[in-house]
């Protein structure tokens, strides 16, 4: 009989060995325009009654007012701002952001070059800025506060600048910036600022030079990945859960395989591996495939979990392909008779793991797995640079103050998750990702795909949100962490936005 779920977690306490660090407790899964331009005054004002002045609930708030005051020429696409919020209607309220509409007007298009100074519709933007002694404001707004509501503002200018090709003034801006804002700040305003001025610099660069793709450091990503893991609850959710339906779906299973779309080091399969190989009817034969930009990692990684899967008594194979899973032929797979097939998929926005998202939903549809275990971004990649802009200013402003709840500002641990591992996912979005620069569109959500091209749902089991729910009793409820079971999905996010999706797919041919 297959061990409950929270066995998949405790089991994990027996498993690791005191020579094997890259395998600690804590990767596993336990923690040991000119500025001038913009009617500053009406966008802090929607700011004034916001409790704690989260930089999220400031992005909401700053980035309607200047959605609502966009000129028709930057007039963004309604229902991919639309579908920003990428909530659970269950318990995470709607982002403002899905509200967003840019308001028609007869001005002449913002920073067209023209030299004139458009102006910004706003029957506030008269009202005077007075601060009292003590350094706060007549909204209750600190200086500091004051401050990063001001870089976000220029930041929001500077991304409109780019939606028109304005790159001379979107240039000037963002120098300015560079000098304002620090990624050691105290503050979370300027530290979002600060990084995502540097991607788009480098935007602007690349545009002028026509250069798309930058040199990607591998190992120093998956490091920074593993720092994430030590610190938040959400990578060892997406490492949870996705065992937990990867384990039911082998149920007196002999011969599984397991196909891991990006694998970096395998820190998901330890816990699992234990778990087959303590069941009642005996471990069963496990062959896996590792997906990886790097053949070198990839050999590392195998060796790895090949030594693991050795010491539990348990049969085992590595194949690793240094290939995008969309870029290759089903017989590099090389699927065998009498195998129960499981791929796993943790998306994720650091470079283009898989390739075409059209070829990647074709081979899922020759390969029939068993189960596909899918954790997706609670964020669009596709559309205008301004559609991306607006959804990732919301969401990583909303993984940076998840951070600041946890980690002091001088903390080493979170100056290089947001440097190596946010900022990379920043800069991949908004310097080198988009249509227009890869010739093609992502899907808004993979779920939606799979249902509609022969695979089913399976909803995610009460083990599996009681897993999720044991990682998050791992972090006080004052860092803000919230779960939502719904929909067949498991939902993860930070006070009232969603940032990770569970969900569970099993092919109608395999059934």
């Amino acid at each position: 009989m297959m061990k409950g779920g929270f066995e998949v977690v405790h089991a994990t306490l027996d498993m690791i060995q005191p020579h094997e660090p890259i395998w600690d407790f804590a990767s596993v899964g336990f923690p040991t325009t000119s500025v001038s331009s913009i009617p500053r005054q009406a966008v802090e004002n929607r700011c004034s009654n916001l409790e704690g002045n989260e930089l999220s609930e400031w992005v909401e708030q700053v980035t309607k007012q200047l959605i609502d005051d966009l000129p028709a020429e930057t007039e963004t696409d309604s229902s991919l701002l639309a579908d920003t919020s990428m909530v659970c209607e269950d318990s995470f309220a709607p982002s403002p952001l899905g509200d967003f509409r840019a308001r028609k007007t007869v001005r002449r298009s913002f920073l067209d070059g023209s030299g004139e100074e458009n102006q910004w519709s706003n029957e506030q933007g008269n009202q005077t800025n007075n601060f009292c002694e003590n350094g706060v404001n007549g909204r209750g707004l600190s200086r500091l506060d004051e401050q990063g509501l001001s870089l976000i503002t220029l930041l929001l200018e500077c991304a409109v600048a780019i939606s028109v090709d304005n790159l001379g003034e979107a240039h000037r801006m963002l120098l300015e910036l560079t000098q304002m804002a620090s990624p050691y700040a105290p503050s979370c305003a300027e530290r979002v600022v600060a990084y995502f001025a540097k991607a788009m610099s480098s935007r602007v660069i690349n545009s002028w030079l026509g250069i798309c793709s930058p040199l990607i450091n591998y190992k120093s990503v998956h490091c920074s990945f593993q720092a994430f893991n030590n610190v938040s609850p959400y990578v060892k959710f997406a490492h949870f859960t996705s065992n937990q339906a990867i384990l039911e779906a082998l149920h007196r299973r002999d011969r599984v395989h397991i196909i891991d779309l990006d694998i970096m080091q395998g820190l998901q399969w330890p816990a699992l591996f234990h778990i087959l190989a303590t069941r009642i009817e005996g471990p069963p034969h496990v062959r896996m495939t590792g997906m990886g930009n790097s053949m070198e990692l990839l050999v590392e990684t195998g060796k790895q979990l090949s030594n693991f899967a050795k010491r539990l008594g348990m049969s085992f194979e590595f194949h690793p392909i240094a290939k995008k899973f969309g870029e290759i032929d089903i017989t590099m797979v090389q699927v065998r008779r009498g195998e129960t097939l499981a791929v796993h998929w943790l998306q994720h926005s650091l470079y283009d793991a898989t390739g075409p998202e059209w070829k990647t939903l074709r081979l899922f549809e020759q390969l029939a797995p068993r189960v596909i275990t899918l954790v997706e971004q609670d964020l669009f990649h596709g559309g205008s640079f301004l559609d991306r802009f607006v959804g990732s200013l919301h969401y990583y402003s909303t993984m940076f103050d998840s951070l600041g709840a946890y980690l002091p500002a001088d903390d080493p641990s979170r100056h290089r998750i947001e440097h190596y591992l946010l900022y990379r996912e920043i800069n991949n979005i908004l310097a080198i990702g988009g249509p227009a620069r890869s010739g093609e569109d992502k899907f808004k959500h993979w779920r939606s795909e799979l249902a509609r091209n022969c695979f089913v749902q399976v909803p995610m089991s009460s083990n599996s949100m009681a897993q999720a729910q044991l990682i998050l009793n791992m972090f006080p409820p004052a860092h803000g962490y919230s779960l939502v079971q719904g929909d067949g999905t498991l939902r993860l996010g930070w006070k009232d936005t969603s940032l990770f999706t569970a969900s569970a797919w099993t092919s109608r041919a395999s059934r």
